[in-house]
């Protein structure tokens, strides 16, 4: 009886083996082949980058609520009052934030509910008012018409976002953050479709996924400030990258990565975008994650309130700051006014100025030392001023020319800002908003030597939870603190 090969009996299995083989090299071959590379920008996009969605939806909305007006005046306080209440009702519901997947039909169920709340409101104030039914059934027709037109005008303004879109006439560059299994797949969509509004530029992702990662890389993760400015990155979406999430937050937080749009894949089933309803890149759902810095709206409102506050507290103090002066110079002959530089907003040094409470040694000393709280040196008209936080009174100026906020984290010199950035990981992060007068903080008992890691952390909540409520609960807190002689 003949023997068969080695091989034979092994025929069938091989077989099976070299099937299985297969698609596994085909689905090698396709990620190679199909790898997704940056690509030109379009010439229109260059010029537009400025451009926003809510530009195009918000006046179309505010034309569609006022137009019944055109048609008659009998109820121009109610209807001014609605469409005031609806934009604001929208607006708080996130109908003017920033959207990947734009389509009227998403919107419908919230922005009718939302439409509808607001002239119910409306329309029982005007029945308190006026108890003639023929005024309030005619009032509440001019309400139904402008709601109507909204939804025209929604209709309209989508349409015309995904054409400027699809014709990449607007896009904007992002970069993605992640180069495993989802974070090509969104590369390979945006490339795809134009539609959502970004341009694929680059990826980024931590050392290890060099060689392994899906996605060709563009750099490291801490390559991502310098790609940002080299490819005029205006997104970044966080996708699947290979780090933990303190590194990921430390890289996104820095001063020119934080000025980006940020949007993420949520890693957890179930998770649902803000606005009450879901957006989604393709089918792969996608959340934008709220401001982590002052941009926009937020700035405009911040900027606003902090030119209204100084302006109005240098005319009523104005006589304070007299005396101020006048105490300060009788206490130490010229010089009133002491300078000295700070570290602002994304870096920048500034000249912040104060009343003189004492003559450092040498400029070495007004840099590098620390605490002057128990100096013998500070006179007794200056340490009253310190413990009133009278001295700072002058920073109202640096509000004005726009080098500081009323409430923001605290300004401090560059020979310590470079210590505390090198040593404290969520220090630098402070840098993303104009630093304050007065901050949460400072009110929160953390002055003189306190732990610089416990401010870090008080000055990025208040970044990252930032209300004008806050702002104005600070500053409450701010004068009590300085009823209380709380000061240094």
């Amino acid at each position: 009886m003949t023997s068969q090969p080695a091989t034979g009996h092994t025929g069938a299995q091989l077989g099976g083996l070299v099937q299985q083989m297969v698609p596994q090299q085909e689905a090698r071959a396709a990620v190679e082949t199909t790898a997704v590379l940056p690509y030109a920008r379009s010439r229109a996009s260059s010029r537009t980058r400025w451009v926003r969605a809510w530009m195009m939806t918000l006046p179309i909305d505010v034309a569609a609520l006022t137009t019944p007006l055109l048609l008659s005046q009998t109820y121009w306080r109610g209807m001014l009052a609605y469409a005031t209440l609806a934009v604001a009702v929208l607006w708080s519901g996130g109908h003017y934030r920033a959207r990947r997947h734009v389509s009227i039909l998403d919107e419908m169920p919230s922005l009718g509910g939302r439409l509808l709340t607001s002239a119910a409101v409306v329309a029982i104030i005007a029945a308190q008012r006026h108890s003639s039914v023929e005024y309030v059934s005619g009032f509440m027709r001019d309400v139904a018409l402008s709601a109507g037109l909204v939804i025209v005008g929604r209709t309209v303004s989508r349409t015309l976002i995904v054409f400027v879109r699809k014709h990449r006439w607007v896009e904007h560059n992002a970069i993605i953050i992640g180069s495993g299994p989802n974070g090509l797949e969104l590369a390979r969509l945006l490339r795809r479709y134009p539609r959502y509004g970004l341009r694929f530029v680059g990826c980024v992702d931590a050392p290890s996924r060099q060689e392994t990662g899906a996605l060709p890389l563009s750099g490291s993760l801490d390559d991502l400030e310098h790609l940002v400015r080299l490819l005029e990155c205006e997104v970044l979406v966080i996708a699947d990258p290979d780090c933990a999430e303190s590194v990921l937050m430390e890289t996104v937080l820095r001063p020119r990565s934080s000025r980006c749009d940020l949007w993420a894949v949520p890693g957890l089933w179930g998770s649902r975008s803000q606005g009450g309803y879901p957006d989604h890149i393709g089918a792969i759902p996608i959340i934008k994650i709220g401001d982590i810095t002052f941009s926009g709206p937020r700035w405009a409102i911040k900027r606003a309130s902090d030119l209204v506050f100084a302006t109005v507290a240098l005319v009523v103090l104005s006589p304070v700051l007299l005396l101020c002066a006048i105490a300060t110079f009788l206490d130490g002959g010229r010089g009133v006014f002491f300078q000295q530089e700070r570290v602002g907003r994304h870096g920048k040094p500034f000249k912040v100025i104060k009343f003189r409470s004492m003559r450092p040694l040498n400029e070495q000393e007004s840099q590098t030392r620390w605490s002057i709280a128990d100096d013998e040196r500070v006179t007794t008209i200056g340490r009253f001023m310190r413990r009133t936080s009278l001295d700072e009174l002058p920073q109202l100026w640096n509000i004005l020319r726009g080098d500081m906020s009323v409430v923001g984290p605290r300004p401090e010199r560059p020979h310590f800002v470079e210590q505390f950035s090198a040593r404290y990981p969520n220090y630098a992060a402070r840098h993303r908003v104009p630093v304050g007068l007065t901050g949460l903080a400072q009110v929160s008992g953390l002055r003189g030597d306190t732990p610089i890691s416990d401010r870090a952390r008080f000055d990025n909540y208040y970044i990252e939870n930032w209300s004008l409520w806050l702002d104005i609960k600070v500053m409450l807190r701010t004068v009590a603190e300085v009823l209380r002689g709380g000061g240094r």
